[in-house]
């Protein structure tokens, strides 16, 4: 399993920003994807202002390298503007993953 360690975010969006915080969830897929260790990274709304962000990674220097990449940095940036409290960031360990077809 190449997968072992995540991360688990989750946003909530000021009622006047929620279109914002899509975007730039939408855009973020671009700047992971030039992250070499970040191994998957889902970003995902749970309720009309509740977004998450799930990814994964090898080991934790690739988790670590992630949090001090440029998607973190972007959203220290813009995260008191859009966000209505600081993100809640969770570390998980991988316990299993599906074959994928």
């Amino acid at each position: 399993m190449t997968e072992r360690v995540g991360l688990l975010v989750t946003l909530e969006a000021k009622p006047d920003k929620i279109d914002e915080v899509a975007a730039f969830l939408r855009q973020g897929a671009d700047l992971v994807a030039q992250e070499p260790a970040t191994t998957r990274w889902y970003a995902f709304r749970i309720g009309p202002a509740t977004f998450g962000i799930f990814d994964t990674f090898a080991d934790d220097s690739g988790r670590q390298a992630h949090l001090s990449g440029a998607v973190a940095n972007a959203l220290a940036s813009v995260g008191p503007e859009l966000l209505a409290s600081d993100p809640d960031i969770r570390t998980v360990d991988v316990l299993a993953l599906s074959p994928t077809g």
